[in-house]
């Protein structure tokens, strides 16, 4: 059943989904490969089918000899379920459920004697439409582009071999892919000569299975197979960066050949897998039914965006290809960077436990309040040094991590004990600070991946629809007079974004005092910074000085009404320009916040010379929204991309807060002068 065909099979509008008969635990018992199955419109469950009731197995697994004695018996007609092409970041074996499920009622992906529901699509579809095959374009870039492959408990930091070797991937042996794959014995021995006689001279590179790797099943190749020419390659690099410096690539059936294809290569194939057959591999052992010649964007369109089911973990449906990869780069990205573990400075205590969930579920965070001792800890457990970002000190040395709040950042403040769903991590400097070079100016300057430009607009217009912000806050609108309307947001005066990213205004009394100067005759509106209102942190202007300067005092008003509502925006460094940017308002700048010196807004501070990209404002909305800050889902506990707290923000569920974070958030509005105890 391909992804289309199930989009008509699967439960809509409250109808059950078909019975599925089952006999392996593997597909019967709860979890995500039954889910998925369920939304796909076929619920597993025991018993006898009748002549019309399909019997599921996996793939050509010695199980699934069970489910096929049955469906002999009884007439019924059997579908095989596997892996999607992209599966996870650790392999089965380390338990990690599948991104998706091929589900074909024809065979078997990797079984080349019957052909597959696949096969057929790739035969006989017309693969035309230019939006799929754009589609497909810009999901092979993009796989690249965030070091994704089936598996990627890979390491996109480990520098790859020197190039200029022939690449053999091994695979594992007794699998089904090789006893189902029309492989002759002794194949990968061929292989390998192959590869020496038709490359005299060249590295050779025998590629291990992850699950090799990882101990857990043999290959077909081992140290006895190592010579002055040859050596077995393990490291977790990047499959990417291995075929970039390939010269040849030599497989069986492995979905590295697949990958290799995608990479540019046209790969030695000894096997008869799902790829081989349509031109775009040079094949030992064709297929003759395979005579068309396919496009890789067309073979990419079939395999992964039409024929998989997709699942979306956080939201609980079925999804498509983007939205799964959405949802894999957001793991991947979590795990990769969390591996090792992290020792934490500067971190209050009730940030701690949001911390833990988003940072501590490879490896569980080490909390110190010592810079020195944290330092030590960080070197001699191998683990990253984080710190909340400005919490720096010298003897913490340059090599760590800061961490701040992300721009979709909760529903309701910090400052009263909310946690994030969003966290910004940066190697570099922090996207507040423009002294210095941050992570988030080098990804506006290096653009958007192939498609992140469609996925910043999408993401923009939910924003704008749900009308949705850093921190969600509704409040009343206040009657706002006739004529040119500029919003003047307020800011805490003694935040690090006044200290390190303001020019001379550096007040909001002054702010407003430059705006009043340059636009006499505008209705100027004021809107003070939540905390200052809250009596948290400093900024507050007395009513004799704000009253001359401000036609309206937005107090406790939804800012995203007032961007709205008004023509334009004038900031010291407020997150609220960039929110205004998104909503096509003018902005104008006096000091050198993140958004600024890129050309999308009028800056009168000084704004660094580095910043001499010339971005779109989706271009921008990926940097600051997509690729910059971690977003964590509190429904799933998984990490999640930015469309899932998107979502939750806007419909919900959202956890409320606790009873002590509701006292602890009351005893710090009663000990406002001392601030510096929960910040």
């Amino acid at each position: 059943m391909t992804g289309d065909v199930a989009q008509e099979n699967r439960a809509a509008g409250g109808e059950t989904p078909r019975r599925l008969y089952c006999y392996a635990g593997g597909l019967l018992r709860p979890g995500r490969v039954r889910r998925i199955l369920t939304l796909a419109g076929l619920r597993p469950a025991l018993g006898l089918p009748g002549a019309e009731d399909p019997v599921g197995v996996w793939g050509r697994s010695p199980l699934a000899a069970r489910g096929e004695r049955v469906a002999a018996r009884h007439g019924s007609p059997v579908i095989r379920i596997e892996d999607a092409f992209l599966r996870s970041v650790k392999t089965g074996r380390d338990g990690a459920p599948p991104l998706g499920l091929l589900i074909d009622r024809s065979g078997v992906h990797f079984d080349p004697s019957t052909p597959t529901d696949l096969e057929r699509m790739l035969a006989t579809h017309p693969l035309d439409d230019s939006a799929l095959l754009q589609r497909a374009r810009d999901g092979i870039g993009r796989l690249k582009a965030a070091d994704l492959s089936k598996y990627n408990i890979h390491d996109p930091a480990l520098p790859p071999p020197e190039p200029g070797y022939v690449l053999v991937v091994d695979q594992l042996k007794g699998d089904a892919s090789i006893r189902h794959g029309g492989v002759a014995e002794g194949v990968f021995r061929e292989m390998l000569a192959y590869a020496q006689i038709e490359h005299p001279g060249a590295r050779i590179l025998i590629k291990t299975h992850p699950e090799t790797s990882g101990g857990h099943r043999p290959g077909h190749y081992g140290p006895d197979d190592e010579s002055d020419r040859i050596s077995l390659y393990d490291a977790p690099v990047s499959p990417w960066a291995l075929m970039e410096g390939a010269i040849a690539v030599y497989a069986v059936s492995s979905q590295l050949g697949f990958e290799a294809i995608l990479a540019g290569h046209k790969p030695r194939i000894f096997g008869r897998p799902f790829y081989g057959g349509w031109g775009l591999t040079t094949d030992e052992a064709p297929e003759p039914r395979r005579e068309r010649r396919l496009t890789r964007a067309q073979l990419f369109a079939a395999a992964m965006i039409l024929y998989p089911n997709w699942y979306d973990p956080c939201r609980d449906r079925l999804c498509s290809f983007e939205e799964a990869v959405d949802q894999l780069e957001a793991e991947a990205r979590a795990f990769r960077e969390d591996r090792h573990g992290h020792v934490a400075m500067g971190m209050r205590l009730w940030k701690r436990a949001p911390l833990q969930k988003v940072f501590g579920r490879a490896r569980r965070m080490t909390f110190q309040d010592d810079p020195a001792k944290a330092r030590a800890t960080a070197d001699e457990t191998g683990r990253r040094l984080m710190v909340w970002a400005g919490k720096e000190t010298p003897e913490m040395g340059e090599d760590l991590i800061r961490v701040e709040d992300g721009f979709l950042r909760s529903r309701g403040l910090g400052a009263a004990l909310i946690p994030p769903l969003s966290l910004v991590t940066d190697p570099w400097g922090i996207y507040y600070d423009p002294t210095r070079e941050s992570a988030l100016e080098r990804l506006i300057a290096a653009g958007p991946p192939p498609g992140g430009t469609l996925r910043a607009e999408r993401l923009v217009r939910g924003l704008i629809r749900d009308h949705l912000s850093k921190y969600n806050i509704t409040g009343q609108m206040p009657d706002l007079p006739l004529g040119h309307r500029i919003l003047v947001p307020g800011q805490v005066e003694d935040d690090a974004s006044i200290r390190l990213g303001a020019a001379e205004i550096r007040t909001n009394l002054d702010l407003l005092r430059q705006v009043r100067a340059a636009h006499p005759e505008a209705v100027i509106v004021y809107k003070p910074h939540p905390d200052v209102e809250a009596g948290l942190r400093s900024g507050a202007i007395p009513e004799a000085e704000l009253s001359p300067l401000a036609d309206v005092t937005a107090r406790h008003a939804d800012p995203i009404a007032l961007i709205e509502a008004c023509d334009e925006v004038w900031t010291m460094t407020s997150l609220m320009g960039f929110e205004a940017l998104l909503r096509g308002r003018p902005v104008t700048c006096l000091g050198a916040p993140f958004y600024a010196g890129w050309g999308l807004t009028t800056d009168l501070g000084p704004v660094p010379a580095r910043r001499r990209a010339r971005p779109d404002i989706h271009a921008l909305a990926h940097a600051a929204l997509i690729a910059y800050p971690r977003y964590f889902d509190p429904v799933s506990g998984l990490p999640c991309p930015p469309e899932v707290v998107a979502d939750r923000l806007a419909h919900g569920p959202l956890p409320r807060p606790g009873p002590a974070n509701r006292l602890l958030a009351k005893a710090q509005g009663m000990m406002a002068s001392r601030a510096h105890l929960w910040r």
